[in-house]
């Protein structure tokens, strides 16, 4: 009889330290970079009817967002508060390439990119391509993308597009290093583009 409290004692010990080691409390694995989770090359036509890579701005970092010109409020706030960001980083963000792609490249023409990124500066690059081009990229970038026909429309053309609003913020190498979420203000994202672009600015 005197064991049993031993052996009660070290059942309970292993019970212990069976539990400790339970698949719940493992560590979880590290997330996966963002570069492995959106992103990879494209080939799209810019607002002057010139082919575009990824590649052509590898060397620096790009501000990419994906929206349509006929959007009524989303994209153009997100865009002016690009914008507005690199008006507060100055010299400081001279490296830094805005670009803006169409989730809508059948009314998104060349043309229409052209009027539709000057409006929010000289800097910005408007891209777009076919309906495939367009769909693999935005499946590239995990983007949601659905077509919606409102009651009011009076047209095969007349329709609005529900779609993701991030922006990527992609580094020299062409690969993502971190998202800008909708309604990011433009102070916050200048300072941590200035984190980027200034390692050790405190931003």
């Amino acid at each position: 009889m005197r064991w049993a409290p031993i052996l009660l004692a070290t059942a309970l010990l292993i019970a212990g330290a069976g539990a400790s080691f339970s698949s719940d409390d493992a560590p979880e694995p590290p997330p996966l970079p963002l570069a492995k989770l959106f992103g990879g090359p494209f080939e799209l036509v810019d607002h002057d009817g010139m082919v575009r890579t990824d590649r052509d701005f590898h060397g620096r970092y790009v501000l990419l967002y994906f929206g349509y010109t006929y959007c009524p409020d989303i994209c153009p706030a997100s865009l002016q508060e690009i914008a507005a960001a690199l008006e507060q980083l100055g010299d400081d963000g001279r490296d830094v390439q805005p670009v803006f792609v169409t989730v809508d490249p059948k009314r998104d023409t060349s043309m229409v990119l052209k009027g539709y990124v000057a409006q929010f500066g000289e800097r910005f690059v408007g891209l777009g391509g076919s309906e495939k081009q367009i769909r693999g990229l935005a499946k590239a970038y995990r983007l949601h993308r659905v077509k919606v026909v409102p009651e009011w429309s009076e047209g095969e053309d007349d329709y609005l597009v529900d779609h993701s609003s991030l922006t990527f913020l992609l580094g020299p190498d062409g690969n993502v290093v971190t998202l800008f979420p909708h309604n990011t203000p433009a102070d916050t994202m200048a300072m941590r583009l200035r984190g980027y672009l200034m390692p050790g600015s405190g931003g």
